[in-house]
């Protein structure tokens, strides 16, 4: 059985090319999705955004190419290809693609009795 999906297991890839950029779009992929964790693959076209919101989860993103701004609990952050950031749960934060960008998004859920 196979826990991640939308992905070919045992193949040497690239994360950024399993998904691409398209006008005026975010588009996202879904590898795995649980009570426990979720991990989506996202292509955003330059000035697309996610509005302002909150996870009950812990939300950790890698930047696979380009450069993206997240803004977390009102500060502003930058991150490019190789960086990652973490945006706490609770906390309201938002993205916008400052130029095209593919991210890894990892949110990890509270599980009962935490």
């Amino acid at each position: 059985m196979s826990y991640i999906k939308n992905i070919e297991p045992e193949v040497n890839l690239k994360l950024a090319d399993q998904i691409a950029v398209l006008p005026g779009q975010i588009v996202s992929k879904t590898l795995a999705q649980n009570d426990a964790v979720s991990l989506t693959l996202f292509a955003f076209d330059q000035g697309e955004e996610i509005s302002t919101h909150a996870s009950e989860g812990d939300a950790m993103v890698l930047v696979l190419e380009g450069i993206g701004r997240f803004t977390i609990d009102g500060h502003v952050h930058f991150c490019k290809a190789g960086e990652t950031i973490v945006m706490p749960a609770g906390k309201p934060h938002a993205v916008y693609a400052e130029a095209k960008f593919k991210m890894l998004l990892t949110v990890v859920f509270p599980q009962p009795g935490q």
